[in-house]
């Protein structure tokens, strides 16, 4: 047991020297961490605002500045402000010859910064930003590290708001272009040139969800600029976003389809019920505009025609088309009313003034004057001119006229339009529907051109 005691109590004592000089080489490799910086940061030994040299030292050429990007999220994507928000963490890399340093074998792989001021920074800015912060939270969200051989890496994450001019002409059917500009504010392309990092400089998170879009694609391009002060360096990214129809496909198609569905309803009622027709046609108007009025507040006031201004301006006349049809049924039936009661007064008259005729043959049977018959006897001239073009007008073949047999059925015109309405105003909306959509989806597909 003796011996026992003896082995745990060596090797506890064992384990703890080796713990602390363990302790020792952390705290004597961190003192070296902290010689190296103050070697090659010291007062006097590093200048940060003077530009580092360009390839292999040489001063006359350019400071080359690689990029990528990590695209955390995309908050929303603003139509009427044409803006977009998107976080992301940010890279750049570029060799600075006087950060060399000893890695002491190997062990030392890089130093860690948190303050971007204590070295020379590339004077990069985003040209199409609106709005930008960058992230504190505990600490702040940005580190430099500084590699043996002089390679600086500056990583940072930043919130932006940046300009996304848009072309709403296929509004709601389509696709938008989004572009993130970098570029240098002072320094010209003879002292510093951004270049996009060799493999895959922009990486998109996995998950990303949009409400009412699709990120399909993007593209990274150089976009250097010429001004009066000279030539700079610049680099974009563009995405492709593609709207999702489904939203707008319940919340307004289909909708505008029911409202001019529902005013056609007046076609089908007596031409008596004009409380009820004129209520449906002003109600279904009334809700067709406000429908309109809520999605044009929503989209910026632009000078030329989207595809939504067509597909609610076309809806809207066709509810207004009902409510002028039951005016003009209106019209109709009181001018089918009044001929009726003209004709009616006509045979009334008639009737009358045969019946004074035959009153005045009884009363005065003596007269002895001569009376136009009313009826011609079948050897008068006239009566066989009549009776000849009766039969050769009978002789005539005819042609039948399906529309007039069926329309013969309904003896007023007021009750033709209303019948004639319910088949026109149906097939119209259907042909305008095959025209709308055929080209619209049509065009959608020429117009990508990314």
């Amino acid at each position: 047991m003796g011996s026992g005691h003896y082995f745990w109590a060596i090797f506890y004592f064992a384990s703890l020297c080796s713990a602390s000089l363990a302790n020792n080489a952390k705290i004597n490799f961190r003192e070296k961490e902290k010689k190296v910086l103050d070697q090659i940061l010291g007062a006097g030994k590093y200048d940060a605002r003077i530009r580092p040299s360009g390839i292999n030292g040489t001063a006359n050429l350019a400071t080359m500045v690689k990029v990528n990007m990590f695209l955390r999220s995309i908050s929303k994507i603003d139509d009427y402000k044409m803006e977009y928000s998107v976080q992301l963490t940010f890279r750049e890399q570029w060799t600075d010859e006087r950060l060399k340093f000893d890695d002491i074998q190997g062990r030392l792989k890089y130093l860690t910064l948190t303050e971007a001021n204590r070295v020379w920074m590339p004077d990069l800015f985003f040209s199409n930003e609106k709005e930008g912060h960058f992230h504190n939270i505990i600490m702040p969200n940005v580190y430099i590290r500084i590699f043996p051989n002089g390679s600086v890496l500056y990583s940072i994450r930043i919130s932006l708001t940046l300009a996304c001019p848009m072309n709403l002409k296929l509004y709601p059917l389509d696709r938008q272009i989004c572009s993130l500009r970098m570029a240098s504010y002072g320094w010209t392309t003879n002292d510093l040139v951004f270049l996009w990092k060799e493999g895959d400089p922009v990486q998109v998170v996995k998950n990303l969800h949009l409400p009412r879009f699709t990120l399909e694609k993007f593209l990274t391009d150089y976009c250097n600029s010429k001004t009066n002060t000279g030539e700079y360096s610049c680099l974009k990214v563009d995405l492709l976003f593609k709207r999702e129809f489904s939203y707008y496909l319940i919340q307004i198609y289909i909708p505008c389809c029911m409202l001019v569905i529902v005013s056609w309803v007046s076609f089908w009622l007596d031409q008596g019920a004009v409380p009820a027709r004129v209520s449906l046609g002003v109600t279904t108007l009334l809700t067709m505009a406000t429908q309109t009025s809520g999605i044009n507040a929503s989209l910026p006031p632009v000078s030329y025609t989207k595809a939504i201004d067509v597909w609610t301006g076309v809806c809207l006349t066709f509810v207004f088309g009902a409510l002028l049809e039951f005016a003009l049924v209106n019209y109709a039936s009181r001018s089918d009313m009044h001929k009726e009661n003209m004709k009616k007064k006509r045979r009334d008259l008639e009737q009358a003034s045969l019946d004074a005729a035959s009153d005045l043959l009884d009363t005065d049977s003596n007269a002895t004057f001569a009376m136009k018959p009313l009826v011609r006897h079948p050897g008068d001239p006239m009566a066989l001119e009549k009776r000849l073009q009766c039969e050769v007008h009978m002789q005539a073949p005819k042609r039948p006229n399906c529309c007039k047999t069926w329309l013969s059925k309904f003896p007023t015109r007021s009750k033709r339009i209303d019948v004639i309405s319910r088949i026109t105003f149906p097939l119209v909306f259907a042909l305008f529907n095959l025209v709308y959509w055929s080209t619209y989806l049509f065009r959608e597909e020429e117009d990508e051109t990314f």
